[in-house]
């Protein structure tokens, strides 16, 4: 992230300014996942993770999860809400804590890379994409290609907003843009469109399969 994102997002989350945060698991989670064909205890990577009860719901299936957060206050938030005993280590850049199969990685996202990532079998985007500005998007495409491996499957929650309202974070992010962005390396289908909510958002539900050859 550029230093002034950092700045922001920790900004947001020291001063609770976190109405993107979803007090229940996401419903297209629960909904899509099942049929997603991620392989039964793969390791989910949740970019962006922030307190996410999506997480524990990984958990819940059997899937260990990693998640990556800037925000130390996030990951305190997180492992407080739950219950277990926390083991805490560093590597490289990150400060890790675990709590029964669920690892956060505080830190950058883009400076986790591909040796870190060696166990990783799928991914969950409900909140990541959308809270970087379209400088930083395709990068983030990108980075994600390289850390999962060819077959790789994921779930991506993208979200648009109203005509003309073009601020953010969440950015709007329209299925064009979804689609440029990811096709090159991931074999991309539209699950479903939600309602338009209240405040002129609507989300958009997408399956991900990591191009390449099989090992």
């Amino acid at each position: 992230m550029q230093q002034s994102e950092e700045n922001e997002w920790l900004a947001r989350w020291r001063e609770g300014r976190i109405g993107f945060h979803r007090d229940a698991v996401h419903p297209a989670l629960v909904r899509f996942w099942p049929s997603l064909g991620a392989p039964p205890g793969a390791k989910v990577l949740v970019p962006l993770c922030g307190k996410s009860l999506d997480m524990r719901w990984l958990a819940e299936q059997g899937h260990p999860v990693l998640g990556i957060e800037l925000a130390t206050d996030a990951i305190e938030q997180f492992v407080a809400d739950g219950s277990g005993e926390v083991s805490r280590y560093r590597q490289s850049d990150f400060d890790i804590c675990r709590q029964g199969s669920i690892e956060l990685w505080g830190g950058d996202f883009f400076h986790f890379h591909i040796q870190q990532a060696a166990e990783i079998g799928a991914f969950y985007d409900r909140a990541a994409l959308i809270a970087l500005p379209e400088a930083t998007r395709q990068r983030y495409a990108f980075h994600l290609a390289q850390l999962l491996p060819p077959g790789a499957r994921g779930l991506l929650i993208s979200l648009t907003r109203a005509p003309g309202d073009s601020g953010g974070p969440p950015y709007s992010v329209p299925a064009e843009e979804v689609r440029a962005l990811f096709e090159p390396n991931f074999e991309l289908t539209h699950l479903a469109d939600g309602e338009p909510e209240e405040n002129g958002f609507r989300e958009s539900v997408w399956a991900l399969k990591r191009r390449g050859p099989l090992a």
